[in-house]
């Protein structure tokens, strides 16, 4: 990443204002004194602060912005993967009482690293990082530290996760308790920390009892995916009788397999995802899903954002809970 530039905050220690006060002379509002318009005037000739044209034409009319950055190479992901929904829906909510608004940016991997530099250099209220590396996001940390990343990541950059490990075990134990001995992992991707804790979960809780892992490959948060690894565990393990699924996309992908495949679901092979989405209430039969508060996640951190409550190694992790449906058995 490029050299870091002066920001909006640099200037305001400087001129021993606060950030709001250093928008407001820069958008040219008229309600500043003039002894601190000149404060601030002279520690940006000083520092060789340049606004962001497009954030200043925002900032006049709208106020703030923060940013969601997902990383996803499937253009489509908005309409297929229900996550990016929720995500949306608890920033939406999160700017409720602000006059902040929200911007998108869905890119691929190749891209990611230049729309990252260029945004860090241009944030106002500040960014939420989905499927952003954990590289990418020290990185664009190192510049702009108003940042929240959707998932674990490097120790200073901040980030509002699941207790993914912990509604993982929870999981596997529940199947356990059902009479399941022989219990697989459908996991997610291998470089998704989400899907690592999740999958270091499942890897505990059969350790616990007394089992034998059974894990299919690494796949993505997607149906066809799922769909893939199941068929996949069923030929080479065609004795399992449980799935725990990383997600709950995946695991309506597993359901369509295993239903073609003639097992019956929870009688033969119980099923348990991950999200407690809108998917767990239509598949047949419901999934039985590890809940991860997706929307209440977005709306803490994007408050937390306009507020400027967000610091190097702000954390906040959420519960994790069990919804029990039928496919659990």
């Amino acid at each position: 990443m490029q050299h870091k530039r002066p920001t909006l905050d640099d200037v305001a220690q400087a001129a021993g204002v606060s950030r709001a006060t250093v928008s407001r002379v820069i958008n040219g509002n008229p309600r500043v004194a003039a002894d601190v318009r000149e404060q601030v005037d002279r520690a940006v000739e000083r520092l060789g602060y340049r606004p962001d044209p497009v954030a200043r034409a925002l900032a006049r009319g709208h106020g703030d912005v923060v940013e969601l950055i997902v990383i996803d190479d499937e253009p489509t992901c908005f309409g297929t993967n229900p996550y990016y929904g929720r995500v949306v829906a608890g920033i939406v909510d999160g700017l409720r009482q602000s006059d902040a608004q929200m911007r998108v940016h869905v890119v691929g991997q190749a891209d990611a690293p230049r729309l990252l530099d260029r945004i860090a250099h241009t944030v106002s209220a500040g960014a939420i990082l989905v499927n952003v590396p954990p590289a990418l996001a020290a990185a664009f940390h190192a510049i702009c530290p108003r940042v929240v990343s959707m998932s674990r990541t490097e120790p200073p950059v901040p980030s509002i996760v699941p207790d993914n490990t912990t509604g993982a075990y929870e999981a596997v134990r529940l199947l356990h308790r059902n009479g399941r001995k022989r219990i697989a992992v459908v996991p997610g991707p291998a470089h998704n920390s989400d899907a690592a804790d999740r999958r270091a979960g499942y890897l505990a809780a059969v350790r616990d009892a007394g089992l034998d892992p059974i894990s299919g490959d690494a796949g993505w948060f997607s149906r066809e995916s799922g769909a893939a690894t199941t068929r996949q565990l069923l030929a080479t393990h065609p004795d399992l009788d449980a799935l725990f699924v990383a997600c709950d996309l995946m695991a309506s992908g597993a359901l369509q397999v295993l239903a073609a495949a003639g097992r019956r679901v929870p009688q033969d092979v119980a099923v348990i995802g991950f999200d407690d989405s809108l998917i767990a209430t239509c598949t047949t039969p419901p999934l039985t899903t590890v809940r991860q508060p997706v929307e209440e996640m977005a709306a803490a951190a994007t408050r937390a954002l306009v507020a400027g409550e967000v610091g190097s190694g702000w954390h906040t992790t959420f519960p994790a809970t069990l919804t029990v449906r039928d496919s659990s058995g």
